[in-house]
């Protein structure tokens, strides 16, 4: 699911008053937490918590947390967590680090990608190996990508690209935004219109295999995900957000 927890699977002058009084130089979300139900077609399969912080106006960090429930234990037990950090160059995101642990079921993974965005490297390690690759700066990591897609001012039949480093592939992730907005109903109650966005990723991630993404944002300047959808080998994974909390209007200096 790092797909939906990343994109879960996410930076223009703000208009909405929340965004606006940010004090940070690139990731007006410090403070904000996400909770979202995950299914397999019908059936609940467990949760995902999403958390950003800000601990300086230059830094940024999210972590994410992906547990399957005592029923798919039974079959898969999935105890999955995302860190990730970056820094602000000239106004603009930059990854740091993507450190990615994976338990599920009998397989155990730490995969860390570590960028070195001052000399163009990225250092990724696996079962305590590492390996360099050349990645010119600018280049993120997909949670960051997430978050870097929600800042942009997205319009129906829009088409961006961002520069991404994911499982020791380098490639632009073309994000595309469907001509028609649709209406959902939001955790606090309203009914919201919303864009629904595409990513094209390469890479799979923690609960999905690769295949492809949509998430249905709200179509304002926070772009909160409502819902996301992910098709797999068999089926396709839902999120549905059950909780949100707006970001803060200083800078947060610890996570929940």
């Amino acid at each position: 699911m790092k797909r939906i927890l990343l994109l879960l699977l996410c930076m223009g002058i703000w208009q909405n008053s929340a965004w606006a009084v940010s004090p940070h130089r690139c990731f007006p979300f410090g403070g904000e937490r996400l909770s979202f139900d995950v299914g397999w077609e019908f059936v609940n399969a467990g949760t995902a918590i999403l958390q950003a912080t800000t601990p300086s106006v230059d830094t940024y960090q999210v972590s994410t947390q992906a547990n399957t429930n005592k029923v798919l234990d039974i079959f898969k037990k999935i105890r999955d967590s995302i860190d990730s950090s970056g820094v602000c160059i000239d106004q603009h995101m930059q990854s740091t680090l993507f450190a990615l642990n994976q338990h599920e079921r009998s397989y155990h993974a730490v995969k860390t990608t570590v960028f070195d965005w001052q000399n163009n490297l990225v250092h990724y390690t696996q079962n305590n190996k590492t390996d360099d690759y050349k990645v010119p700066a600018g280049h993120l990591n997909v949670m960051d990508a997430f978050f870097r897609v929600r800042g942009l001012d997205l319009k129906p039949g829009q088409t961006v690209t961002i520069p991404i480093f994911d499982s020791r592939k380098t490639y632009e992730l073309i994000v595309t935004v469907e001509d028609q907005t649709v209406k959902l109903i939001a955790p606090w109650g309203n009914m919201v219109e919303c864009i629904v966005v595409e990513p094209k990723l390469k890479t799979a991630g923690i609960f999905s295999s690769a295949g492809t993404i949509k998430l249905w944002m709200t179509n304002d300047d926070r772009h909160i995900p409502l819902q996301l959808s992910a098709k797999i080998k068999i089926g396709r994974i839902m999120g549905y957000l059950t909780d949100y909390q707006p970001p803060a209007s200083g800078l947060s200096n610890t996570q929940e």
